[in-house]
C-alpha cells in the first residue's frame, strides 16, 4: 500500500511537472523553476503550482473576455492619426497597437496634476490635488461616470470620491464602479458600497470568484484587475498609479506617504480608455455597451495636442505583451532614459534592456523606494542592483515615502505612465493600462516630477552592493531564483 502510494505520487508530480513546461506563454527560466519546485518539494510542490502555477480566470470568464473585446467597438484612431511621429516612436506606437488594436491619436490635451515642484518636499499634495481633480470633473459630469481603481480605501480621497459619484448618480448621472475584490475589499464590504448602491451607482467587484474545485481555489488565487481608469462623459479620462485612497494610505501607514502619478486627458485618447473600461464592464456584467466608446459627441481635438495612445494587457491578451511594450520602450532610447517603479522584479527580458541601455549611450537612471512594503520585491530588486550597476545604469533610492509613480520618460519627447509595475506580476498576471505619450511639453512636466523624486533620493554604489554580506546576497539571490514563480 506504501509502495502504491508514492507509485501515485511520484505520477501526479510527473503530470504536474508536465503541465508546468508545456504551459503557453510561460518563460523558461520559470518552467525550470517550476519543475524544481514540483520535484524536490513533496506533495507541497503540487499544491503550491495548483494556487499560484497557473494565470487562468476561469473558462467561463476569459469566454466572456474574448466576446467583449470582440463586439466592443473600438475607436476609429485613423480618423485621428498623427501626421508625424519621431521615427524612433513609430515602432513603439506600433508594438503596443499591436496590443488591443488601438492606434496612436493626435490631438489630445493631457496634464499632469499635482505640482511639479512639491515632489521633492510635499509629495502628498499631488495624490490630493489629483483627487480633488478628479472629484471636481465628476461634479461636472452630465452623462456618465466610469470609475475603475484597484484600492479603493475609505478615508479622506476616498470618501470624496465616492460621495461625488453618489451625488452624480442621484442626479440622472449613469455611474458605473468597478473595484477589485480583493484590494477594495474592505470598501467592498463596508458602508461605502452600501452608500453607492444606495444612490444608484452600479457596481462591480472584479475577480471575485475566482476558478474554483468545490470549495479549493484553482490557479492564482491573487489574480487582480490592477487598473486605474476614470472616464467622464466621454470627454474626460484619468490614467496613471493612483488609487482612491490617501497618500497616509492607513493600510499600509508605515511605510506612508504613498507617491503617486495621476494624468488628466481629453481628446480622442479618451475612447481607447473608455474602450478598455468597456471590455472589463461587458465582460463582468453583460450589459449591452459595445458602442458607447465610438457614441456621440466626438471628443473635442486640441491643436497643438499631444500624440498619445492606451494599451491594457492581462491573462487575455498576448503571453508577455507588458514586458514586450517595457522592453521595446527601453530600445526606443537614444540619450537618456529616467525610470520610477514601486516594484521592481524584472524578466529577462526587461533586465537586459536596462543593461545593453547604458552600453549603446543611453543615461538610464532608476528610483526605486528605499523601503519597500513587500519584503520579498525589496529582497529581489536588491538582487539585481550588482548587474545594473556593472552594466552603467544608476540606481537611486527615494526615502521619503513609498514611491509608487510609475512613469518613464525617454529622451525628454516620450513618456509612458499607468497603473503597470516593472514586476512580474504587472507583466504577467494582472489586467494593467499604460499609456504612451509623444510630445515634449507633458515629457517634460513628467520628467521634472521624475527629477523632484531625484533630487531627494540617494545614489546606490557599486561599492557598497559588492560589499554586502555573503549571507545577504545569498539570500536576495535565493528568492531572486524563485521570482519566476511568484
Amino acid at each position: 500500500m506504501h509502495a502504491l502510494f508514492d507509485l501515485s505520487l511520484f505520477v501526479v508530480h510527473l503530470l504536474t511537472a508536465a503541465r508546468a513546461i508545456t504551459r503557453p506563454n510561460r518563460e523558461p527560466a520559470a518552467r525550470v523553476a517550476w519543475v524544481a519546485v514540483i520535484m524536490f518539494l513533496p506533495l507541497l510542490g503540487v499544491i503550491s503550482y495548483l494556487f499560484l502555477g497557473e494565470t487562468s480566470i476561469g473558462r467561463e470568464r476569459m469566454l466572456r473576455w474574448k466576446q467583449a473585446e470582440k463586439r466592443t467597438a473600438r475607436p476609429d484612431h485613423a480618423a485621428h492619426a498623427p501626421q508625424t511621429i519621431a521615427p524612433e516612436a513609430i515602432a513603439q506606437f506600433e508594438l503596443c497597437g499591436s496590443i488591443n488594436g488601438l492606434g496612436p491619436v493626435a490631438g489630445n490635451r493631457i496634464t499632469l496634476l499635482g505640482d511639479p515642484q512639491a515632489s521633492s518636499n510635499q509629495p502628498t499634495l499631488d495624490s490630493d490635488s489629483a483627487i480633488d481633480a478628479l472629484v471636481r470633473d465628476i461634479e461636472q459630469a452630465r452623462e456618465h461616470v466610469h470609475v475603475s481603481f484597484y484600492i479603493w480605501l475609505d478615508d479622506s480621497n476616498g470618501g470624496k470620491v465616492a460621495d461625488a459619484v453618489a451625488v452624480a448618480a442621484r442626479r440622472g448621472v449613469r455611474c458605473r464602479v468597478m473595484a477589485d475584490a480583493l484590494g477594495s475589499r474592505a470598501f467592498v464590504q463596508g458602508p461605502r458600497w452600501r452608500q453607492l448602491a444606495d444612490a444608484g451607482v452600479s457596481l462591480v467587484a472584479t475577480l471575485n470568484d475566482i476558478p474554483r474545485l468545490g470549495h479549493l481555489a484553482l490557479g492564482r488565487v491573487d489574480l487582480r484587475n490592477h487598473r486605474k481608469i476614470v472616464v467622464i462623459d466621454n470627454r474626460i479620462a484619468y490614467c496613471g498609479s493612483q488609487n482612491c485612497a490617501d497618500p497616509a494610505f492607513t493600510i499600509k501607514a508605515s511605510y506612508a506617504p504613498w507617491v503617486d502619478i495621476f494624468l488628466r486627458c481629453e481628446g480622442p485618447v479618451v475612447r481607447q480608455a473608455q474602450y478598455l473600461f468597456l471590455c472589463t464592464w461587458i465582460a463582468e456584467t453583460g450589459e449591452r455597451l459595445e458602442e458607447l466608446a465610438v457614441a456621440e459627441p466626438a471628443p473635442e481635438c486640441f491643436s497643438p495636442g499631444s500624440v498619445a495612445q492606451m494599451y491594457g494587457t492581462g491573462p487575455t491578451t498576448l503571453g508577455n505583451a507588458m514586458s514586450d511594450s517595457f522592453a521595446g520602450t527601453i530600445f526606443s532610447a537614444r540619450r537618456e532614459l529616467l525610470i520610477t517603479t514601486p516594484y521592481f522584479v524584472p524578466d529577462e527580458a526587461v533586465l537586459r534592456a536596462l543593461c545593453a541601455a547604458p552600453r549603446r549611450g543611453v543615461e538610464t537612471t532608476i528610483i526605486l523606494p528605499e523601503r519597500n512594503d513587500s519584503w520579498l520585491v525589496a529582497t529581489t530588486s536588491r538582487g539585481c542592483y550588482s548587474d545594473l550597476l556593472l552594466n552603467g545604469v544608476n540606481i537611486y533610492e527615494y526615502p521619503l515615502g513609498l514611491l509608487h509613480a510609475k512613469s518613464m520618460t525617454i529622451d525628454g519627447r516620450m513618456a509612458l505612465v499607468g497603473s503597470a509595475n516593472m514586476d512580474r506580476r504587472s507583466m504577467q498576471l494582472n489586467f494593467e493600462n499604460n499609456m504612451l505619450v509623444a510630445d515634449e511639453d507633458v515629457t517634460a512636466a513628467i520628467r521634472t516630477r521624475q527629477l523632484g523624486y531625484l533630487g531627494v533620493s540617494r545614489p546606490v554604489a557599486l561599492q557598497s552592493v559588492q560589499a554586502r554580506p555573503f549571507r545577504e546576497r545569498l539570500v536576495q539571490n535565493t528568492v531572486g531564483m524563485l521570482a519566476p514563480v511568484l
